[in-house]
């Protein structure tokens, strides 16, 4: 049984994706090909998921023919949700390789696509708030977040807490590298920014681990978990 890597990577053009495959030696040279060259004119790929399995030449073929309507012809561009994808890869038997299982396991990635996707179906479009007192910053988080047909957006006037010590940093790993690339000043955000999760929303503004679906508030108050409580007695 061949051993190797399927991947799957963002492109600049939000809703596609690249899915491929990569001998297991050369997954770093692939990578760094792809997101400094691009790939059929498709700029600022960037790493998602990727996984060691054996059969992998099979498992791509299963992939590419499970989401072959979503595939852009002649190419390994898909029109599809990352999450979706995310959420079968992580279910494979085989090495996560990207990211870090030491910082983000396998198994939280599964929990985190899953709770993406649900996000995206079911909050209805509106604005939530989420407002905290951080004890060890001794200030308050103020952030508004913005949903609109499954788009979730944080919007610029966000109060964030700042990178200050953590005994959860290894938890921040995503966070961390987010806040990096994002135009903060002053702990306001000056711009808009677009998750996939309500839980990492909440957590770019605490900088803290969090269950989003019990920090964002509806205008009445209610965490938006009362979406998921109706969508399960429904």
């Amino acid at each position: 049984m061949a051993k190797g890597i399927i991947y799957v990577m963002t492109t600049a053009v939000p809703g596609l994706i690249k899915i491929g495959k990569t001998g297991s030696s050369n997954f770093e040279q692939r990578m760094y090909n792809l997101e400094h060259d691009g790939y059929r004119n498709v700029a600022a790929l960037k790493r998602l998921f990727a996984i060691e399995v054996d059969d992998y030449d099979e498992k791509e073929l299963l992939l590419d023919n499970i989401f072959s309507k979503s595939r852009v012809e002649n190419t390994e561009l898909f029109a599809l949700d990352s999450d979706l994808v995310v959420q079968l890869l992580s279910s494979f038997e085989g090495e996560q390789i990207y990211p870090n299982p030491k910082n983000v396991s396998k198994e939280k990635v599964f929990d985190d696509a899953t709770e993406n996707i649900t996000a995206k179906s079911i909050i209805p479009n509106g604005t939530y708030t989420l407002s905290k007192k951080i004890k060890r910053w001794g200030k308050q988080v103020k952030g508004t977040l913005e949903v609109n047909d499954g788009q979730l957006i944080l919007k610029k006037g966000s109060i964030c807490c700042p990178v200050i010590q953590n005994p959860d940093d290894y938890a921040l790993y995503g966070t961390t590298a987010r806040r990096a690339e994002t135009n903060i000043e002053n702990d306001i955000l000056l711009e808009d920014v677009e998750f996939n999760s309500v839980s990492m929303a909440a957590q770019f503004l605490t900088y803290a681990t969090e269950n989003g679906w019990l920090v964002w508030k509806t205008k009445d108050g209610k965490p938006i978990d009362v979406f998921r409580k109706k969508e399960n007695n429904d």
